[in-house]
């Protein structure tokens, strides 16, 4: 079955007669060769990571932090491996059929659509696993009407573009064995060199590189990340309340006066206040900087993978 599948007889020469082809093929391959399995997978990590990180994500800045970040790279685990063997499992019969008059561009076209309609469904079973975990989404968006579409394009952005990136891995190395060895340095690399939570220094350029970081910067934009409270600064006066300095304790004291008053709500008000972010300003061009760096990189990594798979005629294996 497998074998029928995956040699599709190239009755048109055309180009997008091509793509039809193709993308009939791997919608074929994701009944009968299981792909559909990406889907349940992905609701299992959305699961995971909105029960341990998404009751504060939207609600406090640093919830906001841990759950972007966590979504962020949830989206691109997602991504990756939707399509990083996707090519390379398939290389010799790529190569035959090129021999034959496919068309790379084509090829990659019609992977291109498949993916993206793999992406906008693992999207909306995100969205729908963070409801029934109770994840606060934005309410009023900033690009559309609603908070809720303009995450969901985000991440729908954010899956395509590892998804992308999976595509582009897997058009240049010859086995699969070779992209899954490679697919842990990918995620590694979007984990560190987000720039969030780690200081790089003198790399600190590297960020903008990454999947990662215009992922979480977006959902920090959309989720209104400047307006919310801070936690932070009262938890830590809470847990240092007792520390006695020459024989008093003036932390216990206004923590004291600040719970008595109805007081500590504003104060983490005004803490977040004092700790916004400008590139967190829930502006309509600091969502489309976001959007528009990974649309630039899905551009790269899509068109690095014909130029990769136009090569492959000399192939010698």
């Amino acid at each position: 079955m497998t074998e029928e599948i995956m040699t599709t007889e190239l009755k048109y020469s055309g180009r997008v007669a091509q793509i039809g082809i193709y993308f009939r093929k791997f919608l074929r391959m994701f009944v009968y060769q299981s792909d559909w399995k990406v889907l349940p997978i992905g609701a299992i990590i959305a699961a995971l990571i909105t029960l341990v990180v998404g009751k504060n994500m939207f609600v406090t800045m640093e919830g906001t932090t841990y759950g972007t970040f966590a979504l962020s790279c949830a989206c691109i685990w997602n991504g990756v491996f939707n399509s990083i063997q996707v090519v390379c499992r398939e290389r010799d019969i790529v190569k035959r059929e090129h021999r034959s008059g496919l068309h790379i561009s084509s090829y990659v076209t019609a992977h291109m659509l498949y993916q993206l309609l793999l992406c906008f469904m693992q999207t909306l079973v995100t969205l729908l696993i963070c409801a029934i975990v109770g994840v606060h989404f934005p309410e009023i968006g900033i690009i559309t009407p609603l908070g809720i579409v303009d995450l969901g394009i985000t991440l729908l952005i954010i899956t395509y573009a590892a998804d992308m990136l999976g595509l582009m891995v897997s058009s240049l190395v010859r086995s699969t064995t070779t992209a899954m060895t490679i697919v842990p340095f990918l995620l590694i690399f979007q984990l560190i060199f987000s720039g969030n939570f780690f200081t790089l220094g003198k790399a600190d350029f590297v960020k903008n590189f990454t999947i990662s970081h215009w992922g979480m910067d977006s959902m920090c934009i959309i989720g209104q990340y400047n307006s919310l409270p801070m936690t932070t600064l009262w938890k830590t006066m809470v847990k240092f309340q007792d520390i006695t300095v020459e024989d008093e304790q003036p932390l216990h004291d206004v923590v004291q006066y600040m719970r008595e008053n109805d007081m500590v709500d504003s104060f983490k008000v005004w803490s977040g206040a004092q700790s916004g972010n400008p590139v967190y300003d829930s502006t309509v061009a600091n969502v489309w900087l976001c959007w528009g760096a990974l649309l630039v990189m899905i551009v790269i990594f899509a068109i690095v993978s014909v130029v990769a798979l136009q090569l492959i005629d000399r192939d010698k294996r």
